[in-house]
Parts: structure tokens; C-alpha cells; sequence
């Protein structure tokens, strides 16, 4: 990313005392498709009842044709987080079936979003077949299977090859053990498959481990991704922070939104070297798109984490405290939560409880 992006990335992390700064810092907003448009409008109304100094600066990632023919991310999109270092996305569809690159992916490799953090925590209030999960999957996001380095060896024989380096495996293991001592956590479980994989999950677990011993007042483990499946399911309180390679990332960070509720409560946040963009991990729901039934939760979830990395910590748990408040008191759920609330009356009675805090 280009240097203004670290300038801005020295800002959002400064010190404590500036969290209630109201200067006004300007995010790229990226609405996204389906009912993207719905819950990203009520983000941003939910921020203005909570009156969080944040100007939103909206951006269309349309794929446009580049000069060599190839669609991609448009450069006004691009050098908007570039400018800012900092965006919140809503879900963008990518076709299937039909050869077009994910825009997600696209994304994170544009500005070399290494890291995919997702905390899955109970809601209370909100019964699920568990209770008191907290864990938070720490992904490495640009490289692993989703390389998209295939290629066809003869008719019906298709080759994906799996790309795994050392500096890419030793930043995420880093970024991991970084996270839980900010975060107050007190185990790393590094999960691979290197049984099989020996020589690309070898290499990502070696990291780990030197990693490990760097960071001693951490507890760390390693575990084969089939076994935390089989333990997580049985017992989530095992684990406390995972890191992991990408695809791995993919399948249990989607197991463990699974333990709280789904992914309409769980959020996401991509880190850069150079910045950050937060994010709804559900899909697009074309089907009630416009129809003001879309839960906004993930979304504005992952807003807060995106004003916790900015050193907003006020606005963020006052937002934050409402909307599972909200939850909690169910009275305006929406469809996807057992209720029959629409998402502006869900985002109006979060808006209410900001008003009366």
C-alpha cells in the first residue's frame, strides 16, 4: 500500500487517550449487492444516532475492463482505501459457474489484507445449542488454495496448486499472538493438516512454532483441522484464539459462526500492513433484498470492531451495548432470528437505546 495508507494506519492505531477524539475521519464505504445497500444505510444511521465522528465516503466496485481486457476493482474504488486505510464492506455476489474472480478475494489481495479476524461469541438472550462460546478465528488471507493458481494438464484432469511462504505464514503467526495479548486472551492453537501436507502446512506450523517460543507468556498448541472440527462441536471452550491457513480459515470460521447463531451475528475484520476493512461475511440474500427484512447485525458488528481498531472505544461499545440489548429483549428480531421485526424497525430500536444511554 502506498505511504499515505501507513500514515493512516500510525493514526487508527495512536494512543488511548485520543479514542475520544471527535476529529473527523473519513472510512470508504462499499454498500455491496443484494441487501447490501439496506444494512450498510442502516450502519450508517445507527453511527449518526451515536453521533461517531466518521464521514463515509461511498464507493461502487462494479468490475470495470481494464487496457489488457481483464474486468477488475475500479481504480476511484481503489485509491479511495488507499487513501483512507480503512473500509467497511457489505456482501458483494460473485457469479457462479461462469469464470469471474471473487471481488472478496480480489479485495484482499489488492491491499494485502493478510489477516481475517472473526470473534464468534454468544449472544445473550439469543439460545443457540451452545452457550458462552467465545473464540476467535484468525485466518491467513492471501494465499493457501485461494492462490488461483490452476491450470488444466489434459482434458478432464484439472491442477489447483496450494500456495504456502514463510513470510506470509510467519506474519499471520505473529499477527495471532499479537491479537491475544492485546486482547486479554491466553491460548494460540495453530491448526493444519501437516500429517499430509507435510512440506506447505509443515512450513506454516514451523512458523508457529518459532513464533511461539517468542511469546512465552502465551500459551500455545497444535492441532489437525479434523480434530478441532470433532472438538469444537463437542466443546468450544477449548480454544481460545486460532490461526490457521487460509482454506482451513474459510471452513471453521463459518463452523464456529455456527455455534452462536450463523453468520448474520458474527463479524469480520481484514488487516493490512497498511490498513483494514471490515466486513459482512453472509451472503447477499437477493431474495429479500429491498424488502426491509435484512438483519444488519453482522454488519454493524463489524463496524465496531472497525471503531475499536480506530481507538473509538466509547462510540463502539455503546453501539454495540444496544444492538445485543436489542437482541436480548427480542422484541424486534428480525426473520432470520425467530422475529417478524424489519430491519428499520430493528435499526431504529437500536438507535432508540443510544439516544436514551
Amino acid at each position: 500500500m502506498a505511504g499515505l495508507c501507513r500514515s493512516a494506519l500510525n493514526l487508527l492505531r495512536s494512543s488511548g487517550a485520543r479514542q475520544l477524539s471527535t476529529d473527523v475521519r473519513t472510512v470508504t464505504l462499499i454498500p455491496g449487492d443484494g441487501i447490501g445497500p439496506e444494512i450498510s444505510a442502516a450502519v450508517q444511521k445507527i453511527f449518526s444516532a451515536a453521533e461517531v465522528p466518521i464521514a463515509w465516503e461511498e464507493v461502487d466496485v462494479t468490475p470495470v475492463k481494464g487496457p489488457d481486457g481483464k474486468f477488475g476493482i475500479p481504480p476511484a474504488a481503489i485509491e479511495s482505501v488507499n487513501r483512507n486505510g480503512i473500509g467497511l464492506k457489505g456482501p458483494l455476489m460473485t457469479p457462479v459457474g461462469k469464470g469471474h474472480r471473487s471481488l472478496n478475494l480480489a479485495i484482499r489481495k489488492e491491499f494485502n489484507l493478510y489477516a481475517n479476524v472473526r470473534p464468534c461469541r454468544s449472544v445473550e438472550g439469543y439460545e443457540t445449542l451452545y452457550r458462552d462460546v467465545d473464540v476467535v478465528t484468525i485466518r491467513e488471507n492471501t494465499e493457501g488454495e485461494y492462490s488461483g493458481i490452476e491450470h488444466e494438464i489434459v482434458d478432464g484432469v484439472v491442477q489447483s496448486i496450494k500456495l504456502i511462504t514463510e513470510p506470509a505464514s510467519r506474519r499471520v503467526a505473529e499477527y495471532a499472538f499479537q491479537y491475544a495479548r492485546s486482547n486479554g486472551r491466553s491460548k494460540v492453537t495453530a491448526v493444519h493438516k501437516a500429517n499430509i501436507m507435510r512440506m506447505s502446512d509443515g512450513l506454516f506450523l514451523r512458523c508457529c512454532r518459532e513464533t511461539a517460543e517468542k511469546n512465552p507468556d502465551i500459551k500455545f498448541e497444535e492441532k489437525y483441522l479434523d480434530t478441532v472440527c470433532l472438538n469444537m462441536v463437542q466443546d468450544p471452550s477449548q480454544y481460545d484464539v486460532l490461526v490457521m491457513p487460509n482454506l482451513y480459515g474459510d471452513i471453521l470460521s463459518d463452523l464456529c459462526a455456527g455455534l452462536v447463531g450463523g453468520l448474520g451475528l458474527t463479524p469480520s475484520g481484514n488487516i493490512g500492513e497498511g490498513g483494514a476493512v471490515f466486513e459482512s461475511v453472509h451472503g447477499t440474500a437477493p431474495d429479500i433484498a429491498g424488502l426491509d427484512k435484512a438483519n444488519p447485525t453482522a454488519l454493524l458488528l463489524s463496524a465496531v470492531m472497525m471503531l475499536r481498531y480506530m481507538d473509538m472505544h466509547k462510540h463502539a461499545s455503546v453501539i454495540e451495548q444496544a444492538c445485543f440489548e436489542t437482541i436480548k429483549e427480542g422484541n424486534f428480531r428480525t426473520g432470520d432470528l425467530g422475529g417478524s421485526a424489519k430491519c428499520s424497525e430493528f435499526t431504529d430500536e437500536i438507535c432508540r437505546k443510544i439516544s436514551d444511554s
